[in-house]
């Protein structure tokens, strides 16, 4: 098992490896003394696959237990499922001194962990990814809330969880378009960080490789959030690709996955980059790749000026510009205003 710290103003640990969805009683046990009951909220895909062994793991270690399912997918990320899961929270009782877990993919954390974060002007979470995206990326930093029809999380709160916690044993059920979705956040990473991320998938990732690889991007983005735990500037990097990303998805109307959209939204700023003499040709033909060995070298479905359209409602958006991450070298990225006429010239 891996073991990391995200060093934020209450500090958490992140736990990685096999069997730990039946130890998540335990866990709660451990970190939630005061509480008695606890809220699992999930979405109706991994309901059918864990939602009772981690309900089984909670009632043993004490707590009264109850959940919310709502339907899978992007589409439920709004306001609506969060208004049903706030409403049962108040129905089942749940107090400030009780406990939400979250328990699935990244649009399960983002929702729970929301419905967390205004409960009764905040309760207590943990993050139990059931994703590889969730794992190495969503469930890490506080990010929480939900999509309006004009543009993905324009609702949202900082509100970091109680602990993370990650069972490996989870990938062997994951189709394998969630594989990939995963595989453009990890992209991210190794363009991010380079180094043993890098390293890992150039040659592949192997299933002795997991547990090490995700551990790898947690403590990478741990140790972004840690040092900027509200975005107010270093933690923007974790935003290469999504610029672009978050316009397709958009635009697809959520219909293409989000991982798959970071992947696309690397490509184009890496090449943007190779094109305007930032990236050297070895770096760049490396990212590549990376994304092809992923199953993620794929074009936008959308033109140039589809997608500047759409990213004017991003929130990443200023009155005056937008901040995009730009690609200078494998581990070697940065932070730019552009004006939207910049980022339409760069990425064209």
């Amino acid at each position: 098992m891996k073991v990391l710290e995200v060093g934020t103003e209450k500090p958490y640990l992140i736990k990685i490896g096999k069997g730990i969805l039946r130890d998540i009683g335990r866990e709660c046990a451990t970190l939630f003394k005061s509480a008695e009951k606890v809220l699992v909220v999930t979405d109706s895909n991994v309901a059918r696959l864990y939602l009772n062994t981690v309900k089984s793991s909670i009632e043993t270690n004490g707590f009264a237990v109850y959940d919310y399912v709502f339907s899978a997918g992007e589409e439920s990320k709004t306001v609506h499922t969060y208004i049903g899961i706030v409403e049962w929270a108040a129905e089942c009782g749940l107090c400030r001194d009780d406990v939400i877990v979250a328990l699935g993919g990244g649009v399960v954390g983002d929702l729970a962990g929301f419905a967390a974060a205004t409960y009764m002007r905040g309760i207590r979470y943990i993050q139990v990814p059931t994703t590889l995206l969730a794992a190495i990326d969503s469930s890490i930093g506080g990010k929480t809330g939900f999509d309006l029809k004009y543009g993905k999380n324009l609702i949202g709160a900082f509100h970091q969880p109680s602990g993370v916690y990650f069972d490996t044993e989870v990938l062997k059920t994951l189709p394998e378009k969630e594989r990939k979705n995963g595989f453009g956040e990890g992209v991210k990473y190794a363009v991010l960080a380079g180094g043993a991320i890098r390293d890992i998938l150039l040659k592949g990732l192997s299933d002795s490789d997991t547990e090490e690889f995700c551990a790898l991007c947690a403590a990478y983005k741990a140790d972004v959030v840690a040092r900027d735990e509200k975005e107010g500037g270093l933690r923007q990097l974790l935003n290469l690709g999504h610029t672009i990303a978050h316009a397709e998805e958009k635009l697809s109307h959520y219909t293409v996955a989000h991982g798959e959209s970071v992947a696309a939204g690397i490509k184009i700023m890496s090449k943007a980059a190779y094109n305007v003499g930032k990236l050297k040709k070895a770096e760049y033909d490396e990212i590549i790749e990376m994304l092809e060995l992923s199953g993620l070298d794929r074009e936008p479905q959308y033109t140039v000026d589809d997608i500047v359209k759409a990213a004017t409602s991003d929130k990443k958006v200023h009155n005056d510009g937008i901040n995009v991450v730009t690609v200078a070298g494998i581990g070697n990225c940065h932070i730019e205003k552009m004006s939207f006429e910049q980022f339409r010239e760069y990425i064209k």
